[in-house]
């Protein structure tokens, strides 16, 4: 839901914490859910130019303002948990889970473009990178 929420402010211009709560009303969750999606999205925000900087060291080839929108707001998702989140996800199931989003919602090439940019980041995270690590090349593909 937050990743729905910040693609379509990102898409449209709305304010993604407005997408989110109508999202939430329309479509009836439980606390937990609702909480958590609130999180992320609330997360993103408060760290956007940040993570919008790391994207942009990682990936230098593809401007944001040129990035696909499901690519650019799943990099953002996993950024903020990989190096913002106080709840801390693993690396490798942050950088599996916007993988296997960019593949079921991205272009043919998203999955591959959002572990590598991943990867990069995950890289400068040190131990917890060779822990965790990102997927492998043959995973995205």
């Amino acid at each position: 839901m937050a990743f729905q929420a910040l693609f379509e402010a990102d898409l449209v211009g709305h304010d993604p914490l407005e997408v989110l709560e109508r999202m939430l009303v329309d479509d009836t969750q439980d606390s937990g859910v609702e909480i958590f999606a609130r999180h992320l999205a609330e997360g993103v925000l408060a760290h956007r130019e940040e993570i919008d900087r790391k994207i942009a060291q990682a990936a230098p080839a593809w401007p944001l303002a040129q990035m696909p929108s499901v690519d650019k707001n799943l990099l953002r998702l996993a950024i903020f948990e990989l190096l913002f989140d106080n709840q801390r996800v693993p690396v490798k199931a942050a950088i599996n889970e916007a993988v296997d989003i960019a593949k079921t919602y991205g272009s043919e090439n998203s999955g591959r473009f959002v572990n590598g940019v991943l990867g990069t980041i995950a890289e400068g995270l040190g131990e917890a990178a060779q822990g965790g690590g990102a997927t492998s090349e043959e995973e995205a593909g």
